[in-house]
């Protein structure tokens, strides 16, 4: 990589940490309903989880290893900016610890109490000691710590208490003056629900965590100690989850990586977190025991960490602390109780979700697994849902006959051991499966099944820019074209052929195909707008991805900004980009929209002289979905949903509520148009939806 003019792109690590900020102003927003603000704590804290196990660790590695790191970083040192990441993430967790006070003194006045040990009833002790008794202790781990010569493994997706019992004077301990204290760890059971939902005679409603319960019973666990006191303190630690691979030629694929996911457990601690309650001896003991260095993020905390949970925090029937939930419409025209391979016979179709219903990508499947002329289905899958009806389907189909190939991502990251699962069921059950190209992740969301027709081979398809992952679809924005446009298809049919023949690189009439094409492609179609814009004629390029990382495209739009295009950019997360810059980027603009649903939908519109070209993606501009992974890009050529696409991309740029401009100062200022009335562009959105099928439903009465 060449050496980074550090003005012209902010900084990828910290453009990360100001999208997770983004999640805690939805936490800190009192427009949000109250169990919804909770929800946004816990994915503000699952986030910076993953962050520290990849990216941190990432730089971490840098550090240590003989890499020229302010090269790659833009001028600065992997140490300098470990310490401005740990900066950052102790502001920002002492504001989230700020909001979650907050918050909870707001559900008091609804009659919600989360309480700890020390401030329940005497029924409610009596039940916590049941209740521990019969489903906390058989599941609790604890560890004496003193007499261990090394010390134990704690796992980066758990929370412990620290122990520390100061032993009686008259016990055997005072014989040694190193026996006088002595420390252990609690783990807290992960498989337990952490919230423990109290039993009431009032309105008032009272939850008490797993933790507090566990408290409250420290002395069912060490009573066979003779000690005068007893603290506990939570810790947590985060581990590097890179994968390491063994060269064991006699090992398949499926056990490589099984194996390393066994031991990204015993990973390089890169944080740790702790009550900052605790003492100062049993937090030396702890960080020398365990290794602990300036290196790692020490990060002082509250009484609980591991706040992702908050996630899962109970309803407790009060649906009117959450948001409402619109249930999820039909696409018109598109009747999922009839035959979609009709439909789609004759005409292509886009499926927006959540806005749309997800089951029509089931309904496709399980079409294709019963219909006599279907003979072949192919898919690539990254991430999966739990009982994931995408498996059923295919195994149906395998069972009725056809040949089912799937091309399966064992590396995508946290989700390795659910796809070795998933993948180990579909070869039981004959299904073909490709575990892709060495090198390179398959992130490219595509499904093609042949049917015969008239002794005629018939392709039909769908082609997405999001996981085939029917939980993740009720949260995240994500489009799906379905068409059997047969020289689109026909491009599909080459990415499988690629997956199985990789040494051989097919040429695309269609569609881009990461790691060959993307980024030429995409080159030319902003050198077609600069042409446009230097010879006068109407030239604009809206864009909306998840991030723009990669400095090549990055310095390409800012050369399409000085030629006079104007571009306009819904960037959810990272945006190393720097928009609004005289002489850089005077003409783009950017925004990020963080609501109820997570903005996944990857779209790009270039006006080609007020003649737009649409393009749906599974990449983003970050180098890695440009040249390190298969990623495919396809044209959309319909014109009903090119004119949809318009019309929701402006949806989203007209938002005024719940967007954050991108700027240089990373202080995600909300964005506010002058005289306009306030503008929610994901409800707007359901609404424009809705409008549409309203439409098409009177237009076909009439008919």
């Amino acid at each position: 990589m060449n050496n980074i003019t550090q003005s012209k792109y902010i900084d990828r690590e910290k453009s990360w940490l100001t999208f997770n900020a983004r999640v805690l102003q939805e936490a800190a927003d009192e427009s949000v309903p109250l169990l919804d603000r909770l929800r946004f704590l816990g994915i503000f804290s699952n986030n910076l989880d993953e962050f520290f196990r990849v990216r941190y660790a990432a730089i971490r590695r840098m550090r240590f290893e003989n890499v020229d790191s302010e090269k790659i970083l833009g001028g600065v040192s992997a140490e300098t900016l470990l310490k401005e990441i740990t900066e950052i993430v102790i502001e920002h967790q002492s504001e989230s610890l700020r909001i979650l006070s907050e918050i909870e003194q707001k559900l008091e006045k609804e009659n919600i109490y989360i309480v700890n040990e020390k401030q329940i009833s005497k029924e409610q002790e009596l039940f916590i000691r049941d209740y521990f008794i019969q489903t906390v202790s058989p599941a609790i781990v604890t560890i004496m710590l003193n007499d261990l010569d090394k010390f134990p493994l704690l796992k980066d997706t758990s929370g412990y208490l620290a122990i520390k019992l100061v032993m009686n004077n008259e016990s055997e301990s005072s014989v040694n003056e190193d026996k006088k204290v002595r420390y252990a760890v609690v783990e807290i059971p992960s498989t337990i629900n952490r919230f423990v939902v109290l039993p009431t005679n009032s309105e008032k409603q009272y939850i008490i965590l797993l933790d507090d319960v566990i408290r409250l019973n420290l002395n069912y666990i060490f009573n066979i100690f003779n000690y005068e006191s007893m603290s506990a303190h939570m810790i947590k630690i985060t581990r590097d989850a890179q994968l390491e691979f063994d060269s064991d030629l006699s090992k398949s694929f499926i056990e490589k990586v099984s194996d390393s996911v066994k031991e990204r457990r015993v990973g390089e601690p890169v944080r740790f977190v702790y009550d900052q309650a605790i003492g100062k001896d049993t937090l030396a003991f702890l960080l020398e025991r365990m290794h602990i260095d300036s290196s790692d993020s020490i990060i002082p905390g509250g009484r609980y960490h591991n706040r992702r949970d908050y996630m899962n925090f109970p309803n407790l029937g009060r649906y009117d602390l959450l948001y409402k939930k619109n249930p999820a419409l039909s696409i018109p025209g598109l009747n999922i109780e009839g035959s979609i391979l009709e439909k789609i016979r004759h005409k292509d179709y886009l499926l927006n979700s959540p806005y749309q219903s997800f089951s029509y990508i089931i309904k496709f499947l399980r079409e294709a697994a019963l219909d006599p002329k279907v003979v072949s289905i192919k898919i690539t899958l990254y991430r999966l849902a739990k009982n994931s009806q995408i498996i059923s389907s295919l195994i149906n189909a395998a069972k009725n006959g056809k040949k089912v190939t799937v091309q399966i991502e064992l590396q995508a990251r946290f989700d390795e051991a659910s796809n070795i699962s998933y993948a180990e069921q579909m070869q039981t059950e004959g299904i073909n499966l490709i575990f892709g190209i060495k090198g390179l992740k398959v992130h490219s969301k595509i499904c093609i099944i042949e049917r015969i027709e008239d002794t005629k081979l018939k392709r039909y398809g769908f082609i997405s820019t999001g996981n085939f992952n029917e939980n993740s679809a009720k949260v995240y924005t994500d489009v799906t074209l379905f068409t059997a446009n047969n020289p689109i298809m026909k491009d599909v049919s080459k990415v499988f052929e690629f997956f199985e023949i990789n040494y051989k690189v097919h040429r695309y009439k269609h569609l881009f195909v990461s790691p060959h094409y993307t980024r030429s492609k995409f080159l030319k179609l902003i050198d077609r707008e600069i042409m446009n814009a230097l010879s006068g004629k109407e030239a604009y390029i809206k864009i909306k991805m998840n991030s723009v990382s990669d400095y090549k495209m990055i310095d390409k739009l800012y050369e399409a900004s000085a030629a006079g295009v104007k571009i306009q950019m819904i960037i959810r997360g990272i945006c190393c980009l720097i928009p609004g810059i005289k002489g850089m980027s005077e003409n783009i603009e950017a925004i990020s929209i963080v609501d109820n649903y997570l903005e996944h939908s990857r779209i790009y519109i270039f006006s080609n002289n007020n003649n737009p070209e649409i393009y749906i993606s599974s990449a983003d501009f970050m180098t890695r979905n440009i040249d390190a992974r298969v990623e495919v890009t396809c044209p959309i050529y319909d014109e009903d949903i090119k004119k949809e696409m318009l019309e929701t991309f402006e949806i989203g740029w007209k938002a005024n509520i719940k967007a954050r401009i991108h700027s240089e100062n990373l202080k995600n200022e909300y964005r506010k148009i002058a005289g306009e009335k306030p503008f929610r562009a994901q409800l707007e959105m359901y609404n424009y939806y809705k409008e549409k099928l309203e439409t098409t439903s009177k237009k076909e009465k009439i008919f």
